[in-house]
């Protein structure tokens, strides 16, 4: 694997953080790291909308949809499919809200590493604890979420 050059992260950023995780010991609940190749990664975001809340980000430090190589925009939709593909088999939602937000201004956390959310939804999924109590409700916990998905992932999606 290439990937990203020490000159191309932001080692504060938790996403070049996970590009530089040895191939060995990436695939952790940890680590949150759900799957890898050259120029993109999967990885659970750590304050999830829902239950299966993925990120799939290029490898390098990027914060601009325009600056992606073709082949970074092409494994990155690969791994999007790979996603809700694995997702749909995990979980069995009734769709998904797959968004990028570019910018500060559009709600980016991350506004420096571009990266794609990966959302699953479900019929009367609405929570409003976020909202009016500041506190997020997840029925599951993360390292659960993780080996659910790693078993759709490793299962052939």
């Amino acid at each position: 694997m290439t990937g990203s050059t020490p000159a191309q992260r932001d080692q504060s950023c938790f996403l070049c953080q996970a590009t530089g995780l040895g191939v060995l010991d990436s695939f952790q609940p940890e680590n949150l790291l759900v799957a890898s190749t050259e120029h993109s990664l999967v990885i659970l975001n750590k304050f999830p909308y829902s239950s299966g809340h993925i990120l799939v980000s290029p490898r390098r430090h990027l914060p601009h949809i325009e600056d992606l190589s073709a082949a970074e925009s092409l494994d990155s939709m690969q791994m999007l499919q790979k996603s809700t593909r694995a997702l749909k088999k995990a979980f069995h939602p009734d769709g998904f809200n797959v968004g990028i937000n570019l910018g500060q201004i559009a709600g980016a956390g991350v506004p420096g590493h571009l990266h794609i959310h990966v959302v699953p939804r479900w019929n009367g999924d609405h929570n409003f604890m976020t909202v009016a109590g500041n506190t997020r409700v997840m029925p599951m916990l993360m390292e659960e979420t993780w080996n659910k998905i790693r078993q759709c992932w490793d299962s052939g999606v």
